[in-house]
């Protein structure tokens, strides 16, 4: 995974699972309806998979590291479903799915253009009226600290929305949180054609 060890380390602890299932995905979610068919793209040391299969009924996880897929799959493949691939490039049927997620991952692809295409397969892969929502980062010193070493790829909020609405997207909404600076976003696939 494109992550230190002090970063790898935090990801995977109780205490980021807990700030994940307490503030950070309530948050990004807020006025979010999933549906019943989700893709989370970039699960990582499963965080938010954990609190996703609990709201769900049916989860597609999509994880680029394939031991970190293989681990997923062991501790989670009989609750959600895990594939070892990229998110911009998913082994998913068109217009199968009622959500895309995706939380404090995208500031991990290399590239504007990966991460252009991570939204342009969301965009593919939902249902006309679906949702494609999640969260992510904002740049300041102690984020700076965590990822010396790391992909880091931050993606600005003011430029998002006429990203994703390249990619297909309506209603785009971009927030940052008040007190953290986090940004969350959402955005519908038309319900027409």
């Amino acid at each position: 995974m494109p992550m230190n060890r002090a970063h790898r380390k935090l990801c995977s602890s109780e205490d980021w699972a807990t700030a994940v299932r307490e503030r950070i995905l309530p948050w990004s979610l807020d006025g979010i309806e999933l549906g019943e068919d989700v893709v989370e793209i970039g699960p990582g040391y499963a965080a938010n998979l954990r609190v996703l299969v609990e709201r769900v009924p049916r989860l597609t996880a999509v994880e680029i590291d394939e031991a970190t897929a293989r681990q997923l799959e062991r501790d989670w493949g009989e609750r959600a479903r895990i594939l070892h691939a990229d998110g911009a490039d998913m082994p998913l049927p068109e217009t199968s799915f009622s959500s895309v997620v995706c939380f404090t991952m995208l500031h991990h692809v290399p590239t504007r253009e990966q991460q252009d295409r991570i939204f342009a397969e969301a965009y593919r892969v939902l249902r006309p009226g679906g949702v494609f929502a999640g969260s992510d980062s904002q740049m300041n010193f102690r984020f700076r600290l965590l990822h010396i070493g790391d992909t880091m790829n931050v993606v600005r909020p003011g430029g998002l929305p006429a990203r994703l609405e390249a990619a297909g997207f309506e209603d785009v909404r971009v927030d940052l949180h008040p007190e953290t600076g986090g940004m969350r976003f959402r955005a519908y696939r038309p319900s027409r054609p």
